[in-house]
């Protein structure tokens, strides 16, 4: 964090500036995308919906891709553009951001918001993720059943903007606390696999009676 520090104070000692998405990015809304033009091959697509259940903060990989011509009628997301689902069932999800750092153009549909700009898109993706983002999307949200925050209205957001080489330090280090924090989720998921292994395992009273049975039958 010192680091940071030292890159604040040297870079922007009167503060971060806080400006609206609408002064330094444009927002380009995507049109619909229903799962049934995935195709295996083609032009990478991203779908609103798996920006909530797939992704994380960055990707350099789809999962889904759309034949060509299928393409050409679809919003376009270029390296460094970020995805921005605009309509969920819930608040958590509405908002959520994927930074898209591809080599290759792909697209996304409906129910979501490309935004194009100059800042470092890991730092961007990171701050989407913030209370911050949360309690200024709270007011701008509309809906009961389904939440929807518009284009129009993500544009209103205001975002603390350091300069280009704070942000990139700053997404250093959450994609380093990512990373661990993965390591861990897998080292965790393996110690439960091996500890319900060893708890069936010693609770299996009855197949040891079997075998003893066995032994004293043979």
């Amino acid at each position: 964090m010192s680091h940071i520090n030292d890159l604040l104070n040297r870079l922007c000692p009167e503060g971060v500036e806080r400006r609206p998405i609408g002064d330094w990015a444009d927002l380009v809304r995507g049109h619909s995308m229903p799962k049934t033009d995935f195709t295996t091959t083609g032009v990478g697509a991203i779908h609103y919906g798996q920006i909530y259940t797939y992704y994380g903060t960055w990707t350099t990989q789809t999962i889904s891709h759309v034949a060509a011509e299928t393409a050409a009628r679809l919003a376009k997301v270029n390296p460094g553009d970020l995805i921005i689902t605009n309509t969920s069932e819930n608040l958590n999800d509405v908002g959520k951001a994927v930074a898209w750092l591809g080599p290759q153009q792909i697209v996304t549909g409906g129910h979501a918001s490309v935004l194009k700009h100059s800042q470092d898109p890991k730092f961007l993706a990171y701050w989407f993720q913030t209370p911050d983002f949360a309690l200024q999307k709270r007011s701008l949200a509309t809906g009961t059943k389904v939440i929807d925050v518009s284009a129009a209205n993500l544009t209103k957001i205001s975002v603390p903007l350091p300069p280009l080489d704070v942000q990139r330090a700053i997404a250093d280090i959450l994609d380093t606390f990512a990373k661990l924090e993965a390591e861990l989720e897998a080292e965790l998921r393996s110690r439960r696999a091996q500890y319900r292994h060893y708890r069936d395992e010693l609770f299996t009273f009855r197949e040891r009676e079997r075998e003893r049975e066995r032994e004293r039958d043979g």
